[in-house]
């Protein structure tokens, strides 16, 4: 009774805040805990929530709803701003090579889920906020949570009933773990997969179509038509993202200028994309294996260089003047990835460069780029609060659609997250600098998280054990546990049997398409391969957005 009467004497403010601040510190606890990999994970939050959130409403204490409102929004703002910082750089990118067909087995799993969805809700009558809830809990799926809660909010739905979605939410997340899991041993099981030849075929299959690392041989010369031409006027050399690092002529190693005359017998050093080199050795004449990427002993040298001076953003290769400096840019690494260096190829902020020359004019060159590591580690917050103003500016325009009773919009959901994808493709915008370090992302990106659930949960507290023992959540669990196994079975089986896909790739779509981490580890655990985690990041961006748009488009077309 005196803790309860001290708790009493708390402002609504502070009391909310303990109460935030106490189901977001259990939670991560209860999060933490697992067996084997598989665990809550983030979702530990969201039960605390609903534990403190119950035994606040028993006590009879009030948590000011105003308070909890704005934590939720801004938790989810932030959550999925920088959700679309991480994923951007390579979201159009998975949309294009090998990665389409696993974006087409996640797409399906997203929208056979949809429609499963919506059958029950018209074979069981079940309601709206609730449906939207379910769906997202069986999939596990915290941002479409936030998105299905934020146009239930728009729409006019009471507050009261709005928290159906995070109940619903609640009773399915745990099976939607389960699921996926009980998933990839069906598949495996049922079609006697035998791990090593996955394995094997996975690596095959790698070393024939490349990987991110950019490739790189060495040619000598020995076309005649190429005597004494110079390497700008080599057809399809430098114009078509290849480009020559280093030269060795007789004994001695020379950084290649565009003007230097070719002559028969000098090797090459060239750096591009796979296709290309094949094309240029057919030009200039044989591969030969022999080590130009040794510097030592010579004048030349290479070092990486960061790009994080304003003046270099968004400049062209061809417009620095490299040729005139006696160095060359091999190669451009941008979040993670190598580029073929091509001369339109503008600079972002934190590309980083390696660059090719002597000691002494490599230094003189580095100004040019700022390369300023310490800003690498900085967070750009005036592109943070400015593209999350964009966000919300965006996720409030109205959007027609022919036969949907209202205009659809992204909300503050939807919005943060698109322009948070295309601002981090564009890299910069006029003073704003839309780069983020991966340590800063996480660490933002878990606040939001842990602000949001521990919100949702605190307003849904109330009412969960009434509707866990007393209501349907009963029936409600076992409405998610068919959103959550009918998409991932269908779809699984047919990708393997029909279309012949990897299993451990496809393992990794499965997780990816739930954008569940602890799937993800259980199918690493089957093996060494790095298959699985490929698959799973070429799915993540796309799936994220279907994600957090499905429950906007179900609650518009039911409501």
């Amino acid at each position: 009774m005196a803790l309860l009467h001290f708790l009493s004497t708390i402002s609504p403010v502070g009391l909310a805040t303990a109460a935030l601040a106490l189901s977001g510190a259990l939670g991560l606890l209860l999060g933490g805990l697992n067996w084997r990999g598989i665990g809550l994970g983030i979702g530990g939050v969201l039960f605390a929530g609903l534990f403190v959130g119950h035994w606040t409403s028993v006590a009879g204490l009030h948590l000011a709803p105003e308070m909890l409102e704005f934590v939720r929004e801004f938790g989810l703002i932030i959550f999925v701003f920088t959700i679309g910082i991480q994923v951007g750089p390579g979201f159009f990118a998975s949309l294009q090579r090998a990665g389409l067909q696993f974006n087409l087995i996640a797409a399906a799993i997203v929208l056979l889920g949809v429609a499963t969805t919506v059958a029950l809700h018209f074979i069981a009558d079940i309601p709206v906020p609730a449906l939207v809830g379910l769906m997202s809990g069986a999939v596990t799926n915290t941002p479409g949570l936030g998105a299905a809660t934020q146009v239930l909010k728009d729409a006019g739905i009471p507050s009261e009933v709005i928290s159906e979605a995070s109940l619903g939410y609640a009773v399915a997340y745990p099976f939607g773990i389960l699921g996926i899991l009980l998933t990839m041993i069906a598949v495996r099981q049922v079609l006697a997969i035998r791990i090593e030849r996955e394995e094997a075929d996975f690596e095959a299959a790698r070393a024939k179509g490349g990987t991110k690392e950019l490739p790189a041989l060495n040619v000598v010369v020995r076309n005649p038509n190429l005597e004494g031409l110079e390497l700008g006027e080599v057809p399809d050399l430098y114009d078509q993202g290849v480009v020559v690092s280093r030269l060795k002529r007789g004994e001695v190693l020379m950084h290649p200028l565009r003007s230097m005359a070719l002559h028969m017998g000098d090797v090459l050093h060239l750096v591009g994309p796979a296709d290309k080199l094949h094309a240029m050795v057919l030009i200039l004449g044989e591969e030969v294996d022999v080590s130009l990427t040794s510097t030592k002993g010579t004048q030349l040298s290479w070092q990486r260089v960061a790009v994080t001076a304003q003046k270099a953003l968004g400049k062209h290769i061809r417009d620095l003047g490299l040729e005139e400096r006696s160095v060359s840019i091999s190669r451009v690494t941008r979040a993670g990835t190598q580029l073929p260096v091509e001369p339109d190829l503008a600079l972002q902020f934190g590309d980083i460069l390696t660059v090719v020359g002597a000691p002494a004019d490599i230094e003189a060159v580095k100004p040019l780029f700022g390369d300023q590591m310490k800003s690498l580690d900085l967070v750009q917050f005036s592109g943070v609060f400015f593209g999350i103003l964009l966000g919300v500016i965006l996720g409030s325009i109205p959007i027609a659609f022919p036969g949907l009773p209202a205009p659809l919009k992204l909300g503050l959901a939807g919005g943060p997250l698109v322009a948070a994808i295309l601002l981090s493709r564009i890299g910069f915008l006029g003073p704003f600098v839309f780069f983020m370090p991966p340590v800063a992302n996480h660490a933002l990106r878990e606040l939001g998280i842990v602000l949001f659930l521990s919100a949702v949960g605190l307003k849904a507290g109330g009412q969960f054990v009434q509707t866990l023992i007393h209501g349907p959540g009963l029936t409600w669990m076992l409405y998610g546990m068919v959103i959550t196994l009918v998409p991932l079975m269908i779809v699984g089986f047919v990708a393997r049997v029909v279309y012949r896909v990897n299993y451990l790739s496809l393992s990794g779509v499965l997780a990816g398409s739930m954008t569940d981490p602890p799937a993800l580890a259980f199918a690493n655990g089957m093996s060494g391969s790095a298959a699985a985690s490929v698959g799973y990041a070429s799915v993540y961006p796309l799936v994220m957005c279907m994600r957090i748009l499905a429950p906007q488009i179900i609650v518009l077309l039911l409501l």
